[in-house]
């Protein structure tokens, strides 16, 4: 099983408003790189979307821990089965929140997509500190 984690970040709102900015999976498209995604489809519970020249991916919302945590898998079409964990702490007036992933690939396609999602998670959470910013 291979992990890849973000970097923590701290979010300027508290742990609830991320909470349920990130449990409504129609937000992740504010989250990815538009000029490296396409196809984006969303409701409240899953999304789906192609990355640039390489596959499709698929989130799928499992369960969550008010406030805490959320865990999403990776939905039909996927190239690999995965899990997404985001966990959320209140830190004062907001909150630290960070990305891991969980994938099973072999040590081939390890070596190819290890790097480029993490550099995804990162940039995912730099935007949640962005957009939360925003609003």
């Amino acid at each position: 099983m291979t992990r890849i984690e973000s970097k923590k970040v701290n979010v300027a709102c508290s742990a609830e408003t991320c909470y349920d900015f990130l449990t409504d999976l129609n937000n992740y498209e504010l989250l990815l790189p538009k000029d490296k995604v396409s196809n984006w489809e969303s409701d409240e519970k899953k999304c789906s979307f192609k990355i640039q020249k390489t596959y499709k991916l698929a989130l799928v919302y499992k369960n969550g821990l008010p406030c805490s945590e959320i865990h999403l898998v990776s939905g039909e079409n996927s190239p690999f089965p995965f899990s997404l964990n985001i966990t959320i702490t209140e830190s004062g007036d907001s909150c630290d929140a960070q990305l891991v992933c969980e994938a099973d690939i072999n040590p081939f396609l390890k070596m190819m997509v290890e790097k480029p999602l993490n550099n995804l998670f990162n940039y995912m959470a730099d935007r949640l500190v962005k957009v939360k910013e925003e609003a």
